[in-house]
């Protein structure tokens, strides 16, 4: 049954029902607002002042054309702005999509008459999951994926684990470069962001759970803790949840702060972590969001029921109203906060993208049978590239080895410096 649910915001046609061009006369794309792209170009470059390593990929590429012959397929968070089509690259993409908008967006990317991709550039798994479950004769020309989420590389590694991962996959989301910057330090700052924009509340002593101390977790922790909130976690593994007590932090059952507790955020990767009895019993006015994975984490189709009204306060706020009054503030409908309600710094995406291009290089022209039909790390050696590209920018200065040293230390002068393995 559908809840009850009032809403302020002006009712506009979905981009799917519009009829849009681009400046060379072609309708191959769906955004919200294609008039928009003169700003969105605007925005562009302005990015690329934040984003030195892809420039430098760019730059490079441009005489080597490493992805020459390359199609490839891509599925990402929607990014705030949303941004038109790039000039002959075909988006499908808008903020505030429906899950149903979401879907047909991935298969308006795949099933495309007269055009078969040959790479997948995944962030979560749904792109791959889809042409898994749609059009499985295409992993016949596809060289490979590349994935770059915590929940999209646990589904590849359940697929090779089942024999069923038919092409090689490259692992990115553990790559240190990435996980550390995506994970830790963007969350870091980007919590604070998406509360303060959605609820303009104040940090300092309020009591705060989150669920799940991997790096995200780490990283709204850590900003949490500094703003001057009290903070809680919960955590399944013993190594992680020794790490937030060495850290500081009280480690509990949700159950047990639950009635007491200001604000709930998820980072676990999960699905429902927080339960509908958890939300009956938070106090008034508490705050429940989300920076794991999707909208599983929190149990929101639990909230779509008659006898509790929502009300939309703003956008990407929500009012659930119980009967007796009590209210929780639900942010983003339980997607992602740091994609729905804030934005994630280029800088950040810059690490991303230039780990996900160097990844789809590597796998696309690497010789047949180097690669099998398993999931791989980016070697050691590319994930210290990334990190070498955006040192200038902060003007720091490598110490190189001596030859005394390297030959001590039994390693390379220009590395890798530490094992594959190395995760910290």
């Amino acid at each position: 049954a559908a809840a009850s649910y009032t809403d302020s915001s002006d009712d506009e046609t979905s981009p799917r029902d519009k009829q849009q061009k681009n400046s060379k006369g072609s309708s191959d794309f769906c955004v919200k607002n294609i008039k928009q792209a003169e700003f969105g170009r605007r925005e562009i470059e302005i990015a690329e002042q934040e984003m030195p390593a892809l420039m430098a990929l760019r730059k490079r590429a441009q005489g080597e054309k490493p992805l020459a012959g390359a199609k490839i397929v891509g599925d990402f968070p929607c990014i705030n702005p949303p941004l038109p089509p790039c000039p002959g690259f075909p988006v499908f993409a808008w903020k505030g999509e429906s899950e149903d908008d979401f879907w047909w967006c991935i298969d308006r990317c795949v099933n495309v008459e007269g055009w078969q991709p040959n790479m997948i550039l995944d962030d979560g798994g749904d792109l791959t999951h889809w042409i898994y479950k749609k059009y499985p004769n295409m992993f016949k020309k596809i060289k490979g994926i590349v994935e770059e989420s915590v929940t999209g590389v646990h589904r590849l590694y359940q697929l090779s684990k089942a024999g069923k991962l038919c092409v090689p996959a490259m692992n990115v989301n553990d790559s240190v470069t990435k996980q550390k910057f995506d994970n830790l330090y963007c969350c870091r700052e980007s919590i604070l962001d998406g509360l303060k924009r959605t609820t303009d509340m104040m940090f300092g002593g309020k009591q705060v759970v989150v669920c799940g101390y991997g790096e995200v977790g780490k990283g709204c922790c850590a900003a949490l803790k500094a703003m001057g909130s009290i903070v809680y976690v919960t955590e399944i593994d013993p190594i992680c949840a020794l790490q937030a007590c060495m850290d500081g932090f009280r480690l509990v059952k949700l159950n047990e702060v639950i009635r007491q507790v200001d604000i709930v955020i998820t980072c676990t990767g999960n699905k429902n972590v927080v339960t509908r009895e958890h939300l009956d019993r938070m106090k008034n006015s508490c705050i429940v969001c989300n920076m794991g994975h999707s909208n599983t984490e929190i149990d929101v189709a639990s909230l779509r029921t008659p006898e509790l009204t929502w009300e939309r306060v703003r956008s990407q706020v929500d009012h659930v109203i119980w009967p007796d009054g009590k209210r929780i503030v639900l942010l983003a409908e339980g997607r992602l906060l740091n994609l729905s309600c804030s934005t994630v710094p280029t800088f950040v995406l810059s690490i991303t993208a230039t780990t996900q291009a160097l990844a789809l290089i590597e796998l696309y022209n690497a010789p047949e049978g180097r690669y099998k039909q398993d999931v791989y790390l980016l070697p050691k050696k590319m994930d210290e590239y990334v990190a070498s590209l955006h040192l200038p920018t902060f003007d720091a200065h490598l110490t190189e080895l001596t030859d005394e040293q390297a030959k001590y230390l039994g390693l390379n002068k220009n590395g890798p410096f530490k094992p594959n393995y190395y995760r910290c």
